[in-house]
């Protein structure tokens, strides 16, 4: 079932070419072979099937990449006893070893991008086409789409958001805040205000324990809670706490999209990524990986104190025209030199010159999955047209894209 998972998300959904006679699938198989020289060591495959599951689906880190090991297990036993000033420094310890082990580039891993990038260019070659229209990747052709979202882990967390959400807005911002449901009592009347101020609310995980995942029998009885509070909620969003994640047990979960994947890191508990820095589809849902460092990660792990890694990777995002979505959580924001940290963070972006697409998570999802299945451009409100150019001497991505005229 896994590689069915990713089928839709081939390099011919992801342009989604605009010109007849459309490439045939002999084509497209033909320029995504040479191009999958591009992918990591660990991607194995004869066709498109089996190299998304690979990355996508993080295939290329073995059949037990999701299962948590022993040692995990017991450390989710015992950490709620634990002093966080003692996590935190295991976290440290476990810096330098995870950032050397990992097969993937980290904060930047460009090589799914440089294989899609590769694969077009191959196909316009094969072809001999100069340039072909395609519907573009954002509405209004914008350089890239800009999401912020939160994860509100304890009581004291929650207490914490009505200032966070005022924050934002100073600076015409807004965001998403996953709640969970079973650890603390909800604030309702906070809920309903934050959605009346245009903000989102999701649900993340039940209890925050880390037994969420711990079998598949435990998930499923978890889930069946799960659905009844993103119903109650009138949510359409997840995010899995941990970033535990099991692609195909969430298949159970009634949601619009996901936000437990990344697209490279090496410091979760469950390592790894899915290489994308864009929204892509898990069967029933879209994912919307995380692409810019957590802020636990960014300060309590990795010692910074400006958003200069988050700044740097927009950079990147912005070259591909990708997802820069970042997760943060009211919880560690209290603290005043991350505060200060996030509102650099939100100053830059506020100042940032060129246009993006500041949406919240459940927009940007329903984009994604109407792009794709969008018959014609009428069909999907603020689609346009981009150009895809065919550049032998472009150093490396071999194309270019042209922004809309009025873009």
């Amino acid at each position: 079932m896994t590689a069915e998972l990713y089928r839709v998300n081939g390099p011919a959904a992801f342009w989604r070419l605009m010109a007849e006679p459309q490439p045939t699938e002999a084509e497209w198989a033909t320029s995504i072979q040479s191009a999958a020289a591009l992918l990591p060591l660990g991607v194995q495959g004869a066709d498109i099937d089996a190299l998304l599951q690979q990355t996508l689906g993080e295939g290329q880190f073995g059949r037990e990449h999701w299962e948590l090991s022993f040692a995990r297990k017991m450390y989710y036993r015992v950490k709620p006893v634990l002093p966080r000033r003692f996590t935190r420094g295991l976290r440290r310890l476990q810096r330098s070893a995870a950032a050397s082990d990992s097969p993937l580039g980290w904060p930047v891993e460009s090589r799914y991008a440089q294989f899609l990038w590769s694969a077009i260019g191959g196909l316009l070659a094969g072809t001999k086409r100069q340039s072909v229209p395609f519907i573009h990747f954002w509405p209004a052709g914008h350089k890239f789409a800009f999401v912020l979202t939160h994860d509100v882990e304890t009581a004291e967390g929650q207490e914490h958001v009505q200032a966070l959400a005022d924050l934002e807005m100073n600076y015409g911002f807004r965001s998403s805040f996953n709640f969970v449901p079973e650890r603390y009592r909800l604030d309702h009347e906070l809920i309903n205000a934050l959605r009346a101020r245009g903000f989102e609310v999701g649900v993340h995980g039940l209890k925050h324990d880390g037994k969420l995942f711990s079998s598949r029998a435990e998930f499923m009885r978890r889930a069946t809670r799960i659905n009844q509070y993103l119903k109650d909620l009138d949510a359409v969003g997840f995010r899995a706490p941990f970033m535990h994640r099991q692609p195909e047990w969430m298949q159970a979960l009634d949601i619009e999209y996901d936000l437990s994947f990344f697209d490279t890191d090496p410091y979760e508990p469950i390592p790894g990524g899915t290489m994308s820095i864009w929204p892509f589809e898990i069967g029933r849902f879209v994912e919307l990986p995380y692409t810019l460092v957590q802020d636990y990660t960014l300060t309590a792990v990795l010692g910074e104190t400006t958003p200069r890694i988050w700044l740097e990777k927009v950079d990147f995002i912005e070259t591909y025209w990708g997802l820069a979505l970042v997760n943060s959580h009211p919880d560690y924001l209290k603290d005043p030199a991350n505060w200060r940290l996030y509102e650099q963070f939100l100053q830059a972006m506020r100042r940032r010159t060129g246009p993006y697409w500041h949406a919240l998570p459940r927009e940007v999802a329903r984009w994604w999955r109407g792009r794709r299945q969008a018959s014609r451009l009428e069909l999907l409100p603020g689609a346009v047209v981009g150009i895809i150019s065919l550049e032998p001497g472009r150093g490396g991505t071999g194309i270019s894209i042209s922004q809309p005229p009025d873009g």
